[in-house]
């Protein structure tokens, strides 16, 4: 593919138009179609991004042979069922996060890319932020020796709206699934395997979701990260980790982080700072156009089988808490 990478859009929610937004700073790719539901809400989302063809419905989307791949921007409830109709359609996809409601969900999904031969990956957009790429060749150089620990927190606070994405079971609603999902996928970042172990507590409100929670893994050579995720408390929005030699905080909001600073002990502070060409959104699409020209199937940055190993981390976490979805 020497030509700029056609991009549908599926879904016209508020990430969707961020997603947008990042995708219009690459020059080699270009929002080909947006689809909705609706053709009102296609039509104001296509006028808003100056997208030439818009699709009242998602098999439309799919069926145009113009788009080499499609960004899933539904709720989280929706991810499994969109993302396979592409895959079906033999349409690469970005699938935002979460990946999907439960493992068995997620599961799914992989094998419908591995089944149809296309690429997949899950839209953890945090992962491909300069200042995340600097923190990884950190822990690969071995700066900080082994890391043992690890903290992360992601919370916010929002009115609840028993009809609304976040306070409804209907829709994966909750802090885990919304916010959680952003610690727990950094942490299997820097230990790089699942948890042999999960723990913790979560404050279940009168609608039924998690609106606070802590979490605790435990890694199999000892390791531990330490987690909360809320939506109805604000909290700092830090991630640190620590080991063996020393330490690497990343600046707040580490979840769209500028910056971070490597703390080796005995020697003097490193600081690296990046900021983002566009609103951060556009590095995770730019991982998605080097896998497609280099006939890739999945990132080796965000493999399929980590985002369906964090889904099952999330399982194991609901179900210490009784926690489950309508779907499920």
């Amino acid at each position: 593919m020497d030509r700029a990478i056609n991009w549908g859009i599926l879904g016209t929610g508020n990430i969707a138009k961020q997603f947008a937004r990042g995708l219009g700073m690459l020059h080699d790719a270009r929002i080909a179609a947006v689809g909705s539901r609706a053709k009102t809400t296609a039509g104001a989302f296509g006028d808003e991004f100056k997208i030439p063809k818009r699709y009242a419905s998602y098999e439309e989307l799919v069926a145009d042979p113009e788009i080499d791949v499609v960004y899933v921007s539904t709720p989280h409830q929706l991810h499994r069922a969109n993302t396979v109709l592409c895959l079906d359609a033999g349409k690469a996809v970005l699938c935002e996060k979460p990946f999907a409601i439960n493992a068995q969900e997620a599961a799914a999904m992989v094998d419908a890319a591995r089944r149809n031969g296309v690429f997949l990956m899950e839209a953890m957009w945090t992962r491909f932020l300069p200042a995340i790429v600097k923190v990884r060749e950190w822990l690969h150089a071995g700066e900080i020796g082994e890391p043992r620990m690890v903290t992360a927190d992601f919370g916010f606070r929002a009115e609840v709206d028993p009809n609304g994405r976040l306070f409804n079971l209907e829709y994966g609603g909750g802090g885990l699934l919304d916010v959680g999902v952003y610690t727990i996928s950094f942490a299997s970042m820097v230990f790089g395997e699942a948890p042999v172990r999960t723990g913790g507590f979560a404050h279940i409100g009168r609608t039924g979701v998690d609106e606070h929670a802590a979490m605790v893994l435990g890694y199999k050579d000892g390791q531990v990260a330490s987690l909360t995720c809320a939506v109805r408390v604000n909290t700092p929005h830090d991630a640190v980790i620590m080991g063996t030699k020393g330490s690497i905080r990343v600046h707040a909001p580490f979840w769209k982080t500028t910056g971070a600073v490597l703390k080796v002990d005995g020697k003097d502070d490193i600081s690296f700072t990046m900021p983002h060409r566009g609103n951060g959104y556009e590095y995770q699409a730019e991982e998605v156009i080097r896998c497609l020209r280099a006939g890739k199937q999945e990132s080796s940055v965000m493999p399929l089988d980590e985002s369906v190993s964090i889904i099952r981390t999330m399982d194991q976490i609901r179900s210490q808490w009784n926690l489950k979805y309508p779907m499920e």
